[in-house]
């Protein structure tokens, strides 16, 4: 799918837009501040309005530039304006689950077409779910900002060698409206993503990844390679956390980069370990491309397999760590 000539100019203006956004937004430390608890990894206040320069950023220059992806920019602003008003008004699970249910369907069946219904209900829970872990992630600094950029700028480049440039433009724009967050973010953060950021990202990258298979630019396996750090690490965790009996709804600093960080890595070297992950990941997913789709699956079991091997070693250092400091 070609974009028209002015699109190329996107992703420019969408960094344009969020870097002069975030430069208001750090001159209120006030809005909004994220003030540090028993389960946070910060011990200074922080604002979390990040998120907004990013969802304007890229969502006012890509509905202005392709403005083919209108259904997407619809859910992707009504999911964000739920997440502003969670920010805000710090909303219960049932409305805000329930809100985002409602747009994952609209998006399913408007969206992406109509397929089975043991298809339709499969996606619609894979968007929900995708579109939370990302703001699980989102618990050091650097973190889910990096991911962001990394994720989205291999999307972009699976669809450009699928020969969907506006795809390709539309994930690109998302990364370079990501960027000026990720420097400001970056140890030691002076802004926070909020819940209308890393929800609103974590929505995109569902959305986009189903809708570029939809499409035929990738393959289903390509978006769950693409963010596997991410998948990996947020599944486990609510799987340790259902077995183990715990309000797994609840905020926790259980996720394994968070062990990370409080074992001694730090913020920094944290996230460069999960950039380096995601790279990673993100090289297997541009090579599945080439591949058919039992290698493909072949691969990504392989990929994974070696994420659980990761966390099962981080666990074991962990369980160590508390017995030392017991």
């Amino acid at each position: 799918m070609n974009a028209p000539p002015d699109a190329m100019a996107a992703p420019v203006l969408g960094a344009g837009l969020s870097l002069l956004l975030l430069l208001g937004l750090l001159r209120r430390p006030d809005l909004l501040v994220d003030r540090p608890n028993q389960r946070s990894l910060h011990v200074q206040p922080v604002p979390r309005t990040g998120g907004i320069a990013v969802v304007v950023g890229f969502l006012g220059s890509a509905a202005l530039l392709l403005p083919e992806y209108k259904i997407f920019y619809l859910l992707a602003l009504l999911i964000a304006l739920v997440s502003l008003v969670d920010d805000w008004q710090n909303l219960s699970p049932l409305p805000r689950f329930g809100a985002q249910g409602l747009i994952a369907a609209a998006f399913a069946f408007y969206g992406l077409g109509y397929g089975s219904i043991a298809e339709t209900i499969f996606l619609i829970l894979a968007l929900v779910w995708v579109t939370n872990l990302f703001n699980f992630m989102d618990g050091s600094d650097g973190l889910a900002g990096g991911m962001a950029v990394i994720g989205f700028c291999c999307y972009a480049l699976g669809a450009w060698m699928a020969g969907n440039d506006s795809l390709a433009l539309l994930c690109g724009t998302i990364a370079a409206a990501s960027l000026p967050f990720l420097i400001a973010n970056f140890h030691p953060a002076r802004i926070f993503m909020g819940d209308i950021g890393a929800i609103t990202l974590g929505f995109a990258a569902s959305a986009l990844g189903a809708l570029g298979w939809r499409e035929g630019v990738w393959s289903p396996f390509f978006p769950v390679f693409a963010f596997a750090p991410f998948i990996a690490d947020a599944s486990l965790t609510l799987l340790h956390r259902i077995l183990a009996r715990q309000r797994f709804w609840e905020p926790h600093r259980d996720h394994y980069y968070q062990k990370l960080v409080r074992m001694g890595l730090g913020h920094r070297n944290t996230a460069l370990a999960e950039y380096a992950a995601m790279l990673v990941s993100c090289c297997g997913a541009i090579a599945t491309l080439f591949l058919d789709g039992v290698t493909q699956l072949i691969v990504i079991v392989a990929w994974g397999a070696i994420l659980l091997l990761v966390g099962h070693q981080i666990d074991k250092r962990w369980v160590r760590h508390k017995a030392g400091g017991a």
